[in-house]
C-alpha cells in the first residue's frame, strides 16, 4: 500500500512539474520573436546520395544571460558577464600526455596576457529527422550530419530551445530542464564565433589564454580543481558515464548538454570550463611545441584546422579522455556540431 502510494505521489509530482514547466515555456515563447573530438568535419563525410549543404546562417553567443532579453531575429545584447584573468607566467601542456598525437606535451612555461553541415549524436534525433539522413561518418556512425541543425534547433528542424521539456529521474539527482535558454550555444563554426566576438567587442581566447583560465591558478593539474575527477565522489563537470555511444547513465546529473552554471565555478569564477561543450580558440592547430619559455604564444601563423579545448558531454575516459586542461583537439573553421561552442575573451 505504501509502495503504491509513493509511486502515485511520484507520478503526481512529475505531472505537476510538467504542467508548471509547460506553462512557463508557453509564456516564455510569447516573448520570443568520433565522439566529435577528433577531426570529424566537412571533408570527412561519406557521400552516399546527394551532398547536403547546411547553412551556418546565425552568429550567436556563448551563453544566454539570465537578465537579458532574447531577440529571436537579432543577436543578443552584448554580454558583460566576464571575469579578469591576471597576466603572468604559468605552465602549459603536460609531460605525461594521454594522447601523444594531439600534441598535449611537452610541459612548457608561457606568459599569457590579459585577455553548412552540423553534426548531432544519433540518439538525440527524432525518427523523422533520422529518416532523412542518408550519409554518415565512417569512423563514427553515431555522428550524423543533420540538415537544418543550428543553435536555435540543436537536434534538427523539429527541435527548439523554447519548447523543449525533459525530466531526468535518476538515482543520483532529479533535474528539471524547462526550455534550454541557459544552455551553451552550439552549432557555431569558428568563422561565425569570430564574427560574433567582433560584433560584441571581444575575441576568441588563444589556446594559452584558454588553458590558463581553465587551470584556475593551479599548475600541472589534470582538471581545474585538481587531479581527482570526482573529489569526495562529487561530479564537477558534464561528461559521459556508461557505454559510449549506447547509454549515458547520467551519474553526473546530466544526460546531454546542461546549463552553463550546473557545476561550481573554478578559482577564477568560470563555469563549465571543461566538459559540456568543446570551445573554439584562436590558434591554428599544430602538434609541435617547444619546451622553451614563450610569451603569449598564439600558435602557427596559418593552418587548415583550429584548436578546440575542454572536451564535451560526449567524452569518457574509456573512449575520449579529452576533458583535461592539457587535452586538445581540432576542427576545420567551417565545422559545427551539437557539442561545440565558444567562450569570449577581451583585452583589458
Amino acid at each position: 500500500m505504501n509502495l503504491i502510494g509513493n509511486m502515485f505521489l511520484k507520478e503526481l509530482i512529475l505531472i505537476s512539474l510538467y504542467f508548471i514547466c509547460a506553462s512557463f515555456c508557453k509564456e516564455l515563447s510569447k516573448n520570443l520573436e568520433s565522439c566529435g573530438c577528433s577531426s570529424i568535419n566537412r571533408k570527412d563525410r561519406i557521400r552516399v546520395q546527394q551532398f547536403c549543404e547546411v547553412e551556418n546562417n546565425i552568429l550567436e553567443f556563448l551563453r544566454f544571460p539570465k537578465d537579458h532579453e532574447l531577440l529571436i531575429d537579432k543577436c543578443l545584447q552584448p554580454n558583460d558577464e566576464m571575469v579578469v584573468i591576471e597576466e603572468g607566467n604559468y605552465f602549459m601542456g603536460t609531460n605525461e600526455p594521454i594522447f601523444h598525437a594531439d600534441g598535449e606535451g611537452p610541459l612548457r612555461e608561457v606568459y599569457a596576457e590579459k585577455f553548412g553541415d552540423s553534426f548531432v549524436l544519433e540518439r538525440d534525433l527524432s525518427e523523422a529527422t533520422k529518416s532523412k539522413i542518408h550519409q554518415a561518418v565512417a569512423a563514427a556512425p553515431w555522428w550524423l550530419p543533420v540538415k537544418g541543425a543550428n543553435w536555435r534547433h540543436p537536434e534538427g528542424p523539429d527541435s527548439s530551445l523554447d519548447g523543449s521539456f525533459q525530466i531526468l529521474l535518476l538515482p543520483y539527482n532529479l533535474e528539471l530542464i524547462c526550455c534550454r535558454m541557459n544552455h551553451p550555444v552550439v552549432h557555431v563554426s569558428w568563422n561565425d564565433a569570430v564574427e560574433y566576438c567582433k560584433w560584441n567587442g571581444k575575441r576568441l581566447p588563444t589556446e594559452a589564454e584558454w588553458e590558463k583560465a581553465c587551470r584556475g591558478g593551479k599548475n600541472n593539474r589534470l582538471f581545474p580543481w585538481g587531479n581527482k575527477f570526482t573529489p569526495n565522489n562529487t561530479y564537477r563537470a558534464n561528461t559521459w558515464q556508461g557505454e559510449f555511444p549506447n547509454e549515458d547513465t547520467g551519474e553526473d546529473g546530466c544526460i546531454g548538454r546542461c546549463s552553463v552554471d550546473k557545476y561550481p565555478p573554478n578559482h577564477y569564477g568560470l563555469f563549465n570550463i571543461i566538459g559540456n561543450v568543446w570551445e573554439w580558440t584562436q590558434d591554428w592547430w599544430t602538434i609541435r611545441h617547444s619546451s622553451d619559455f614563450q610569451k603569449n604564444p598564439k600558435g602557427p601563423p596559418s593552418g587548415t584546422e583550429k584548436v578546440k579545448k575542454g572536451g564535451s558531454y560526449m567524452c569518457t575516459k574509456q573512449f575520449c579522455y579529452r576533458y583535461r586542461c592539457a587535452a586538445r583537439s581540432q576542427n576545420t573553421p567551417d565545422s559545427s556540431a551539437s557539442n561545440l561552442g565558444f567562450r569570449c575573451a577581451k583585452d583589458v
